[in-house]
């Protein structure tokens, strides 16, 4: 008997902390000039990439990070620390003048690959995602727990994809001036995600005692 208030909270807990839709433009402002076949190939390898480490914890959780020493709280700052220096890129579009002077060689454009960093990790497969998973099997062990996290996970990440495949048409809809302002806006919304990630880490350390 599949437990059906357990797959729908699954799914919508996975839908929110994912958030493909507000991932979508974010996609769109790392890929700033490339072609649709080029974020294709970007957003399916962010999301094989994400998807891989979320089905690892899934099956083996807390263990991966204990084994390595990690907490939770240490990859959380670790993450805002580096989400942060994305941030910065966009702002000053530092990405964008990397392929001017170098006239766009085959060697820039992988530099400036953010499939695996920071589209997979940590925006998709972030510390919320890791940790929802790692909780959401806890609460029914064995093997239905698995197998409705994985599927929920599984559809929310389709659901990324034809999100990020679609940002293309939103760029068509757009004028350059409005990408540029828009990549900074996001930018900035960006580095304040990248400082609560810092901020949430160092909650659990117990360094911050209040976040309000």
């Amino acid at each position: 008997m599949i437990d059906t208030a357990y797959m729908v909270a699954a799914f919508v807990t996975m839908f929110v902390v994912i958030d493909p839709i507000a991932i979508a433009p974010i996609f769109l402002a790392l890929t700033p000039d490339m072609t649709a076949k080029q974020r294709s190939q970007i957003a399916l390898r962010a999301i094989l990439v994400a998807g891989f480490l979320l089905v690892l914890f899934t099956f083996f959780g807390k263990a991966v990070l204990n084994f390595a020493g990690i907490s939770m709280a240490a990859f959380r700052v670790a993450g805002g620390i580096l989400l942060f220096l994305t941030a910065m890129d966009m702002l000053f579009e530092r990405r964008t003048k990397r392929r001017e002077d170098s006239s766009e060689t085959p060697e820039v454009l992988e530099q400036d690959d953010p499939s695996v960093f920071p589209l997979a990790i940590p925006l998709i497969a972030g510390p919320g995602a890791i940790a929802s998973v790692i909780l959401l099997v806890g609460q029914k062990p064995g093997g239905e727990g698995l197998i409705t996290v994985l599927g929920t996970t599984a559809v929310v990440l389709l659901i990324m994809y034809v999100m990020l495949r679609l940002s293309t048409l939103l760029e068509d809809a757009l004028s350059k001036v409005a990408i540029n302002v828009i990549t900074r806006v996001l930018g900035m919304l960006l580095a304040a995600l990248s400082v609560q990630f810092v901020l949430d880490g160092l909650a659990e350390f117990g360094f911050v005692t209040s976040l309000g």
